[in-house]
C-alpha cells in the first residue's frame, strides 16, 4: 500500500500526495519558493500599509524592498552554507542550487539589517524609524515564508506524540534530518514507514503571527524610534530559542557542539531587553 505522504495523526488530516513544486510550460517551480515570494508580497504590503498610516513615503520602503531582498536572499544562502559547508565543499556549484531550500532566516534577517543600514545613510533618513516599520513587514514575510518548508519536508523537530505531531512518510524525507530518537520511534503502517515529529515550521509560524498581532496592537503606543525592533528582537529570539532546541537539522556554531541559532537568539533577547531598559530609563528621566 503507497501510504498517505503526511498526517496529523490527531488532529484527523492526513494528506495522501504532497509535492513539492508545480509544473508550469514544462518548467518544474518548487513551492517553496513561491511561498517565500508570497511571504514577501506580503510583507511589502503590510510595511507600505504602516508607513502610509506613519505619514511616511510607502515608496520609500518600495525602493528598499528591491535591495533587501536581493542581499536577503544572500544572506540566507550564505549563512546557511557557511554553518553546513561540509555539503558544499566538494560540490561548489550546489551552492546556488536554491530549489531544495537552505535559506536560513538569521542570515536572512541580518542581509536585511545591514541593507538599511547603508540605504537609510544614502538616503539620509532614520534608520530606526525605517525599522520599526520594517519588522512588521519582515514577521508578516516569516508567517508565511516558513510554511515553504512544509512543501520541502524540512525544518521539523524531533518526536513527540502531542496534538499536533505530524507523521511524514521516511522515504520522502532526507536522510540528514533524521536522528537516532526520531528513527527509534518510527512507525510502521501497513508496510509503510513513517517518522512522527514536532513540526516545528507550524510552531514558528503561529508564534510570529502572536508576535505580529502583539506588535501591531502596540505600534501606537511605542515611545521611541526603534523600539519596535527591538520587541520583534525580542519576541522572535525568544521564540526561536525554545523552537530550535525541538529541531533535528540544527547549524552548529563551530568548535562548540551549540546551536547557532539559540546562540545568536539569546545574544539578541539579551541586546533587546538591554536596549528597552535603557531607553525607557532615559525617557522617564526626561519626564
Amino acid at each position: 500500500m503507497e501510504g498517505a505522504d503526511i498526517s496529523f495523526v490527531h488532529l484527523g488530516i492526513t494528506i495522501q500526495h504532497l509535492s513539492n513544486s508545480i509544473s508550469v510550460f514544462g518548467f518544474r517551480i518548487a513551492y517553496y519558493g513561491i511561498i517565500i515570494g508570497l511571504g514577501m508580497l506580503a510583507g511589502i504590503w503590510v510595511a507600505q500599509s504602516d508607513a502610509k498610516r506613519r505619514g511616511q513615503d510607502p515608496e520609500l520602503y518600495l525602493d528598499f524592498v528591491l535591495y533587501g531582498i536581493i542581499f536577503s536572499i544572500i544572506g540566507a544562502r550564505v549563512y546557511y552554507v557557511v554553518f553546513e559547508w561540509d555539503n558544499y565543499k566538494n560540490n561548489l556549484l550546489e551552492i546556488f542550487n536554491l530549489r531544495a531550500g537552505g535559506l536560513a532566516i538569521y542570515g536572512g534577517v541580518i542581509g536585511a539589517v545591514l541593507t538599511l543600514i547603508v540605504f537609510t545613510r544614502m538616503r539620509k533618513v532614520s534608520f530606526f524609524s525605517m525599522a520599526d516599520t520594517g519588522v512588521l513587514g519582515l514577521v508578516t514575510g516569516q508567517i508565511i515564508g516558513r510554511w515553504g518548508n512544509f512543501f520541502n519536508r524540512e525544518a521539523f523537530g524531533g518526536y513527540t506524540d502531542s496534538l499536533f505531531a505530524m507523521r511524514i512518510k521516511r522515504s520522502i524525507v532526507n536522510d540528514n534530518m533524521l536522528n537516532t530518537d526520531v528513527l527509534k520511534h518510527m512507525i510502521v503502517d501497513q508496510g509503510v514507514e513513517y517518522i512522527q515529529v514536532h513540526p516545528t515550521f507550524f510552531y514558528e509560524s503561529c508564534w510570529n503571527l502572536g508576535l505580529l498581532c502583539f506588535m501591531l496592537w502596540y505600534r501606537k503606543r511605542k515611545k521611541f524610534d526603534g523600539e519596535m525592533l527591538w520587541i520583534y528582537l525580542l519576541g522572535y529570539g525568544t521564540g526561536r530559542f525554545w523552537i530550535e532546541s525541538l529541531r533535528t537539522d540544527q547549524l552548529i556554531l563551530f568548535g562548540t557542539g551549540l546551536p547557532v541559532s539559540q546562540v545568536l537568539s539569546l545574544t539578541l533577547v539579551i541586546v533587546a531587553v538591554g536596549n528597552l531598559i535603557v531607553r525607557r530609563r532615559k525617557l522617564s528621566h526626561m519626564l
